[in-house]
Parts: C-alpha cells; structure tokens; sequence
C-alpha cells in the first residue's frame, strides 16, 4: 500500500532501499553509526524516559486520592507561606473547594505539574542509567544477549538505592536484575508468525 508523497513498488537495482536512500550513502553510514553509539542510545533513552515519565506522571496525578482538602496559605499571608508549619495558634487552613474556581485550578495545576515533573526526572534517570550500563556491558563482552541486560538490572537498581545502605543496594540489584532478565526474555521469544 502507497501512501502519498512516498516511494513504493520494489527497489530499483541502483542498490536503493525499499525507503528511498541508498544504504551504503556515506551520510547514512554516519547517522547508523552515531545512533549506535552508547552516548546516543543513552541520550536517547533518558529522553524517552523524561517525555514517558511526565505523562505517566500527569496521569497518576490526576487519579491521586492524596489531593489536599486545604490550601497551603492563608488568605494575606502571601504565596508559600504556611502558618501551621511555624506553630501560629489561630491558624485555619482554608477549604480548596471554597476557594475561586481560578485558584482552584491554579492550585491543581501546579500540583499536576510538580509531580509530572518529578516522575519524568526519575524515569529519564532510569532509562538513562539502564540504557548506558547495558550498552557499555554489550561493548566490553562483545555479545548481544541476556546477561547484558541483568548485569544492567543489578547494577542499575543498586545504583537507584545506593543511599539505603549496602542491603537495600542488594534488594535493588535482585529487583532490577529479575525484572530485567523477565522483559528481556520475553523480548527476545520468537513470535507466532515465525
């Protein structure tokens, strides 16, 4: 099936791809070869990670049961501030729903946003860590197969939990490196057509 504007039928016999390009194009020889640098896949992969994790992060924001029945300030108080932290007798929190609609949206919003924030730092800095680890571990055994990608599991998970202590690096090593070598199993199982 053709669609518009883009080349079909089969491949001239100048050496052309199905595509259009010309695979041995030094241009394209150059692109191949930067994306399978380890810096590139990295880069790319911590990307990947920041633009998943704030949807994904924009989503559990949305559905979170830990939205906050008061506002953080104090009619007069100004922005930020929060009496009840410094222990002001008197102090009564004011109800968000009976705030303005404006200032109820402004205060979900911003709240949306922190935490589509926070959850996409953290996903680009696991896929990030992952995608790096595993690459560097491809290149210096020189196979493609499943101990590369455990081997980044463990590494990685102890890596995340290294501020726990020695013990919580271990469980995070085990965690990471299980559900590692479960995905990278199932990727690599031969499909049903084949």
């Amino acid at each position: 099936m053709n669609f518009p504007g883009m080349p079909g039928g089969a491949a001239p016999s100048g050496g052309a791809a199905p595509g259009g390009y010309d695979p041995n194009d030094p241009n394209i020889k150059m692109m191949q070869k930067a994306m399978e640098s380890c810096f590139a896949k990295t880069v790319m992969s911590g990307g990947a990670g920041f633009a998943l994790g704030g949807v994904f992060g924009m989503f559990m924001a949305s559905m979170a049961y830990d939205t906050p029945y008061h506002s953080p300030t104090t009619p007069g108080t100004g922005p930020g501030a929060n009496p009840a932290a410094a222990g002001i007798p008197g102090y009564k929190p004011v109800d968000l729903s009976s705030m303005p609609l404006k200032e109820q949206l402004k205060h979900g919003f911003k709240d949306m946003g922190q935490r589509s924030y926070s959850t996409a730092k953290n996903f680009a800095k696991v896929g990030a860590l992952f995608s790096g680890i595993e690459c560097g571990i491809e290149g210096l055994r020189a196979k493609n197969d499943l101990g590369n990608g455990v081997a980044a599991g463990c590494l990685t998970g102890a890596i995340l939990a290294k501020n726990g202590g020695p013990q919580a690096a271990a469980v995070g090593c085990a965690g990471f490196a299980a559900f590692s070598a479960a995905i990278d199993a199932w990727m690599r199982m031969p499909s049903e057509e084949d």
